[in-house]
């Protein structure tokens, strides 16, 4: 176990992103008429950063991908990362060379500063996309630096290209993806407990795919073959509707603007992985459709990637509430089988999952935060494509548990 208190230096905050020479209008209306985003020209780290660092100390680090549409490796050369934290809750600590973070999430881990730097002084630390997808997308690396204190000369960085990267996986390193998702576990201590539910009350069987759409009449597509790009979940594509969702199911308004009837399971059974991606293909149906439980629900998800287009990592995130991943897989999800193995002593707590590309994810949800909730993937694009649901936790009994009041200045729906 590690000793926090021999931290010496506390989190500098690692924000990689994406940048577009763009207004984010234009590039956000490329998708509404079906068509796939611009990549974006670069990704960002904390502009041009430079970290400072003293031999012997060790610094604590947190990384958080706010990227729109790409799942990021991140590495320091020739530096291990101990990581004792994912999306705000405490883990099990474990080394590592380098980690794979979605869209949504956040990472802390520990730098020990115990290298002898190049004639230059500095490390670099970089961070490149996890390639999952046939879609075009930003190919390039971005670098940060780390400087050791009183050695080489800090005014001269050289390019980020001479200084070696030697512990960023490739970006199609789905072995890596998977052997530091399934490294992560909750502490499940008695000061921290991990109270995953051990037995659920409803198991949900969602399915993610992408789609192409015939284009609606009068409007031009730039999607694939004259086609628009869509995306869904148990073959519904998510609709936004213009009325608040919220406002109409606190008032109970008859406005018609939802329904409560999320399919449990997908309409259709099929080989999930299996299909042709672009020789099958499934129209979604577009909606809004939601899925209600009663508050304290113990609530299972298993969320299956389809090869509907092609197969993909999915970062799924689900608002309003935390989460216990108890197990990832490739292949389609066998519930007599895979539910024999699932973790239900420490797995990771998260807001965001990963879904394996061309596999599954069970997350169990203790449905104890009332309100209507989002369900979505965190690539922009898809969900921007209608790769998403509506997850409402009803009202407790107790009024300590229920809903709030909507403000008293809030505009009439």
């Amino acid at each position: 176990m590690v000793n926090y208190f021999v931290v010496t230096k506390l989190c500098v905050w690692l924000s990689r992103g994406e940048w577009w020479n763009r207004d984010v209008d234009a590039v956000e209306n490329v998708m509404k008429y079906g068509g796939g985003p611009d990549s974006s020209y670069a990704y960002t780290m904390n502009d041009t950063f430079i970290q400072i660092v003293e031999p012997g100390k060790i610094y604590m680090l947190r990384i958080i991908n706010a990227a729109l549409n790409d799942e990021l490796f991140f590495a320091i050369a020739n530096h291990t990362l101990t990581v004792i934290d994912i999306d705000a809750v405490y883990t099990k600590p474990f080394t590592t060379t380098a980690i794979m973070i979605t869209p949504g999430q956040t990472t802390t881990v520990l730098l020990t500063a115990n290298q002898f730097p190049d004639a230059s002084g500095m490390f670099a630390m970089a961070a490149r996309p996890y390639l999952t997808s046939f879609f075009p997308f930003d190919n390039s690396t971005t670098v940060g630096f780390l400087q050791y204190k009183n050695m080489g000369n800090f005014g001269k960085i050289r390019s980020p290209y001479n200084l070696q990267l030697y512990n960023l996986p490739k970006m199609e390193d789905t072995a890596f993806a998977t052997k530091f998702s399934d490294s992560l576990r909750s502490l499940a201590s008695s000061q921290y407990p991990c109270n995953v539910p051990k037995t659920i009350d409803k198991r949900v069987i969602v399915t993610i795919s992408l789609n192409l759409q015939d284009c609606p009449k009068n409007q031009t597509c730039n999607g694939l073959n004259g086609k628009r790009f869509a995306a869904s979940m148990s073959n519904q594509s998510f609709v936004r509707p213009s009325l608040s969702v919220l406002e109409n199911y606190y008032k109970n308004l008859s406005s018609g603007i939802f329904s409560s009837d999320f399919p449990e399971m997908p309409p259709t059974a099929f080989d999930y992985t299996g299909v042709d991606p672009l020789r099958e293909n499934m129209n979604a149906e577009f909606g809004t459709k939601l899925l209600v439980v009663p508050y304290g629900t113990n609530i299972e998800i298993v969320i299956q990637d389809t090869a509907f287009l092609n197969v993909e990592n999915h970062p799924i995130h689900v608002h309003g509430h935390n989460f216990f991943i108890v197990r990832r897989g490739f292949g389609n999800y066998d519930e007599a089988k895979d539910t024999a193995t699932y973790n239900l002593v420490d797995p990771p707590v998260r807001n965001t999952v990963a879904v394996p590309k061309g596999g599954w994810a069970a997350i169990r949800i203790k449905a104890d935060n009332p309100e209507v909730r989002f369900i979505h993937c965190h690539l922009e694009e898809h969900a921007f494509w209608g790769l998403a649901m509506g997850f409402i936790v009803k009202n407790s009994p107790r009024k300590s548990q229920t809903l709030l009041p909507p403000p008293k200045d809030l505009p009439a729906c």
